[in-house]
């Protein structure tokens, strides 16, 4: 995280983001994969790890509409205003009993867009994104509806790769986009995985 007293100016995307009433510029990054991808669908089921300040549940509650669900964990306590078919939850989604805490739902979408608090230390912060990565991709497998779609923020590093093959081998599509509203100096990247096959239904 950026210290107070060293604080990026707003650019484009955080002043549009501001203007808009959305809780970080981060929405347009979801918003980006969704127009290419065609991730979200009314009535859908969405899961968001890491989830605060909240722009990425508040997006996709807009496009999933109340007949859909969106559930949003991470550390910190939500503070946005969502409407009744969302909620952000303060849960730890390292936690052994995550399955039990989410109820034993079937998501259409599990996304994530968790970092590590970075260290200053490239390859220990590339690290510990893909630890976030993989857990994010364990939750999936065991929660995800057949077809459902997949997206992950990653650092780009060595176990890249490692990431990608997993979801190669769960999902018919994987896609790799890093959307305009990254910042340019920014390693991270997206891992966008779509329709997801069961284990029994793998060859």
């Amino acid at each position: 995280m950026t210290r107070a007293g060293n604080r990026r100016p707003q650019d484009h995307w955080g002043h549009r983001a501001k203007k808009e009433g959305f809780a970080a510029r981060s929405v347009y990054k979801i918003e980006e994969i969704d127009r290419r991808v065609r991730l979200f669908r009314p009535g859908a089921r969405v899961l968001d790890l890491g989830a605060f300040p909240g722009s990425w549940t508040e997006y996709a509650a807009q496009k999933v509409g109340p007949q859909g669900r969106v559930l949003g964990l991470d550390l910190q306590e939500g503070r946005r205003a969502l409407p009744a078919w969302a909620e952000l939850r303060k849960q730890d989604v390292m936690a052994p009993d995550l399955d039990v805490l989410i109820g034993a739902s079937s998501w259409d979408v599990v996304m994530s867009d968790m970092a590590p608090a970075t260290s200053g230390n490239r390859f220990v912060d590339q690290t510990r994104s893909f630890q976030l990565v993989m857990r994010a991709i364990e939750i999936a497998e065991r929660t995800l509806a057949p077809g459902g779609g997949f997206v992950a923020k990653i650092f780009q590093g060595p176990d890249f790769e490692e990431a990608r093959r997993a979801l190669v081998r769960q999902f018919d599509e994987v896609r790799i986009i890093k959307p305009p509203a990254s910042r340019t100096e920014s390693i991270e990247t997206f891992l966008v995985a779509l329709r997801f096959k069961p284990a029994a239904a793998r060859g």
